[in-house]
């Protein structure tokens, strides 16, 4: 009788230990941003093709006056059942001039759903205060399909 209550309570033991290991914590990371030894190799006035040769292409491009480049890294935390949840944030944003040159290098985190500039090479900021991706979709209100079509008679 003995021998049959260990082995239960082997058994319940064991299959506590599977279901307490199911619901550790993993994490997954999606995305790039280049290190700072990286970025510090691009200097101020470089051309597109000259910070693609060190860091790579761009996770994003920007769509407003002059340019900019996005490389976005983000680290999420996958535990049992649960719905992922995203842990941390960094955002590299490359801004250009309209003739193509580096502007500015930044980098952001996101902290409490907030954008925190973690450095910065140039004193203003590329930002303007709007979200990334208000940046980046900020000119699709504005555009006029009608403008694409031919009017006859006119």
């Amino acid at each position: 009788m003995a021998k049959g209550i260990n082995l239960v309570r082997s058994v319940v033991a064991g299959l506590l230990l599977v279901v307490l290991g199911a619901c550790a914590a993993t994490y997954v990371n999606h995305g790039y941003v280049p290190a700072d030894s990286e970025l510090s190799q691009i200097k101020l006035g470089e051309t597109k093709a000259d910070v693609q040769k060190v860091i790579g292409p761009p996770s994003a491009e920007g769509m407003q006056q002059g340019d900019a480049w996005y490389y976005v890294q983000s680290r999420w935390r996958h535990m049992g059942p649960f719905a992922p949840h995203e842990v941390q944030r960094q955002v590299v944003a490359i801004s250009f001039t309209p003739q193509g040159k580096v502007a500015n290098i930044e980098r952001f985190g996101l902290e409490h759903g907030e954008i925190v500039t973690i450095s910065r090479r140039v004193t203003t900021s590329s930002v303007k205060g709007l979200t990334l991706l208000q940046q980046l979709f900020n000119d699709l209100g504005r555009f006029d399909p009608t403008q694409f079509l031919k009017r006859s008679g006119s």
